[in-house]
């Protein structure tokens, strides 16, 4: 699946993922950038390893959890992108915190 963004006069900002660079768009969420940058899979889930990627983009329903600057569990969708953001999949259970 691809995106076409219109163009913009927005400041571009780079961050990494998994260890590659990716372009951005200031302003952009985490999940709405490496939508556009094409990547296909953000997490898997826990019991049988299937790919997941952003379902709701505003925060309910978790499918969009990264790793972000070395913390688990940040919900993509809700984290604006910042130049020098180091982002990985999550791939394991989220921590449950009593």
């Amino acid at each position: 699946m691809s995106f076409t963004r219109t163009p913009t006069a927005a400041r571009s900002v780079q961050f990494s993922f998994d260890g590659m660079p990716v372009q951005a768009r200031e302003g952009d969420s985490v999940a709405a950038a490496l939508l556009a940058a094409g990547i296909d899979r953000f997490r898997t889930t826990p019991k049988q390893g299937k790919p997941r990627l952003p379902y709701c983009m505003m925060g309910i329903c978790f499918d969009c959890l990264l790793e972000i600057d070395g913390e688990a569990n940040r919900q993509g969708c809700m984290v604006e992108v910042r130049d020098g953001m180091q982002v990985r999949r999550q791939d394991q259970s989220r921590e449950v915190r009593l």
